[in-house]
């Protein structure tokens, strides 16, 4: 039977061992551990070997417990100043804790009944008779987190008898992780072959010119190579995976014979904005609560006077058969500056310098809403814009587009269509997709640009044009739950996304 020197190295120390653990193994031979796994599975296809596996989970402790273990926890140093002064004031609190600290230490000391809280100006709490006999005791928290520092990793059933994990986990004194237990045993016949002697010889993988010359190769013993044996995972160079996404997205577009817009600033006046998407001055849109505003410098410039001119004509008297929105526009109103909120501010842009009638346009661009963090939602994003020119366009056409991305770029398996209303399409669409966990999922709007807008800025043909959540596509595409992970730092999520199309 013919053997690597790495499995007799291995089979002699497992001789001495009989059966253990491979972390002992790796000991023995000095050998690192892939080097020892591969043997052994060497060893077991050849049935010299046994290797048995099992998975477990552990808590381990993190930066946060490490503190605690040496201050004590927070609820812990706000009771002994309450026990030392009989109350406090929730400020004075920070002499012993942290501004993260602070915030639930109320909560942390009503749940365990340990102080009293009223408000004077401020809250005040009070100690409590159950708060001064809790001083020299210790809670099966603390006991968990004594365990967790002393020995680095604990089982997670260990941990469960004292706390919840979950608790820990909330508190971010510990986490999870997965473990591997592996046994390995020599066989009889694998005491049999040692029992007759193994000879360990040098082993080399590489024949060098120096082994040619010396003729020491023929002393030497070379290595067969195992295609089919695990080695250490490569993680090589690629594109971050959402990124990847857009870049393919970008090339699909252009392969469909789309005219990427691109513009180098993010920073946009309200007059591309809104005003020249017929978007009224005293829309709440362009209030602070849905749009920011750039604090310096506060104001841009305007572009060529007759272009403004047959804006502000749009908004006051109306064109193209319109009345307007029947007030006095403000210049000054349009020149504040903001960071972009929407794509549609490039198609504007891109009307007013002039256009290929029939043709189609887009852009992928960062933009920026006021809005709560959460799953789906996001403060700074990206979006695809686009708009299609022609003579013959109309409603369906849109829809048409629109179905196409949604399951052809996304792949999402289920689309609806809601009527909606944008002041600068008419009419107007809501697309929504169906998400495996996130139910319906909203991608954008769309619509055909009114022709307030569109004649204003020297276009006299029909436009259908839409703005999209690219954000929320690459969700459906790289099939997660939360739109959070596209920016995500997750090594191992990196490292494991598949690049998609």
């Amino acid at each position: 039977m013919e053997l690597t020197n790495h499995e007799k190295l291995t089979l002699i120390k497992l001789a001495e061992m009989k059966r253990g653990d491979v972390r002992e193994l790796v000991e023995r031979t000095g050998l690192d551990q892939v080097a020892v796994m591969r043997a052994l599975l060497g060893l077991k296809s050849k049935g010299l070997a046994l290797l048995h596996e099992k998975g477990y989970r552990v808590v381990v402790p993190t930066d946060t417990a490490r503190v605690y273990a040496e201050k004590g926890l927070p609820e812990r140093r706000a009771l002994a100043l309450l026990v030392e002064r009989g109350s406090a004031r929730l400020s004075e609190l920070s002499e012993v804790l942290s501004e993260d600290e602070l915030k639930p230490i109320v909560g942390l000391l009503r749940k365990e009944g340990w102080a009293n809280v009223r408000k004077d100006g401020e809250l005040v709490l009070e100690v409590t008779e159950k708060g001064k006999a809790a001083v020299g005791t210790e809670r099966p928290i603390e006991k968990a987190l004594s365990l967790l520092v002393e020995r680095g990793e604990v089982p997670l059933e260990e941990i469960q008898k004292l706390v919840p994990v979950k608790e820990l986990k909330r508190r971010k004194i510990a986490e999870e992780d997965s473990k591997t237990e592996r046994i390995v045993e020599i066989t009889p016949e694998g005491e049999a072959l040692v029992a007759k002697g193994i000879e360990l010889r040098e082993e080399v993988s590489t024949l060098t010119p120096e082994l040619i010359k010396s003729g020491k190769w023929r002393e030497v013993e070379f290595r067969r190579y195992n295609i089919s044996a695990p080695v250490k995972a490569v993680h090589p160079g690629k594109k971050q995976p959402y990124r990847a996404f857009l870049d393919k997205i970008r090339r699909k577009l252009i392969e469909m014979g789309f005219i990427e817009m691109t513009v180098e600033s993010l920073i946009e006046t309200q007059f591309w904005n809104f005003d020249a998407l017929f978007q009224p001055q005293n829309h709440p849109a362009r209030e602070w609560t849905d749009t920011y505003r750039l604090k310096y410098p506060e104001s841009g410039h305007l572009p060529d006077e007759a272009l403004v001119e047959r804006v502000k004509a749009a908004h006051e008297r109306g064109i193209a058969g319109s009345r307007g929105w029947g007030y006095i526009w403000s210049p000054e109103r349009a020149m504040l500056l903001m960071p972009r909120a929407h794509g549609t501010a490039l198609s504007g842009r891109q009307l007013a310098k002039g256009v290929e009638i029939p043709g189609k346009y887009f852009t992928i661009q960062r933009v920026f809403r006021p809005d709560v963090l959460d799953r789906t939602h996001l403060i700074e994003f990206n979006q695809v814009d686009g708009f299609v020119v022609g003579e013959e366009l109309n409603f369906r056409h849109l829809l048409g587009i629109l179905k196409r991305f949604a399951v052809e770029i996304a792949g999402a398996k289920k689309v609806k269509f809601l009527p909606d209303y944008y002041p600068f399409t008419e009419p107007s669409v809501q697309m929504s997709a169906y998400h495996p966990e996130l139910g319906w999922v909203e991608f954008g709007g769309a619509g055909i640009f009114r022709e307030e807008m569109t004649r204003a800025l020297g276009i006299d043909a029909p436009v259908i044009a839409w703005g999209i959540g690219i954000d929320r596509l690459a969700m459906f595409k790289l099939g997660i739950d939360d739109i959070r992970y596209l920016f995500s730092y997750n090594l191992k999520w990196l490292r494991e996304a598949k690049l998609v199309w």
